[in-house]
């Protein structure tokens, strides 16, 4: 292997990770901790209903895109305030994510994962863009 190809298979496994790790606790919060669930979670945190709405429907449709390579460091770019959201909310249970609650390391992990996804595209076998809507994407987030 290259070092061309070595890095498409690195960013790919990356994209591959963080699209998988976005959908599963999208669908983990529309599935088992249910809508209303969640909403009572955020709303535990002091946030609006608004914003668990917002947090599942970009963990879902986020990390779908991830996964499928579409738009991905604009996908990356935007699933960041909620990975730093759920660092916030986490960050006073400690470093440990087996802390009760949850701690800090695993959304701290996963910010780094969004910013090299963001940094590095969506490697190799990305479907890179759609023809519907790439028009109103900056050149620069189309990989």
């Amino acid at each position: 292997m290259t070092f061309e190809s070595n890095t498409n298979v690195g960013a790919t496994l990356t994209r591959l990770s963080l699209g998988a790790i976005l959908l599963a606790h999208g669908l983990l919060k529309l599935l088992v901790f249910t809508v209303p669930g969640t909403v009572a979670f955020f709303a535990s945190l002091g946030l609006p209903a608004s914003a668990a709405y917002l947090t599942i429907f970009a963990e879902v449709v986020g990390g779908v895109a991830i996964i499928a390579g579409l738009y991905t460091r604009l996908a990356a770019i935007l699933s960041l305030p909620v990975l730093i959201g759920s660092f916030w909310a986490h960050a006073g249970n400690g470093w440990l994510f087996s802390n009760e609650g949850g701690g800090w390391e695993f959304p701290a992990l996963l910010v780094a994962l969004a910013v090299a996804v963001a940094i590095q595209g969506g490697g190799a076998f990305a479907l890179r863009r759609l023809p519907v809507i790439d028009a109103y994407i900056p050149q620069a987030l189309k990989a």
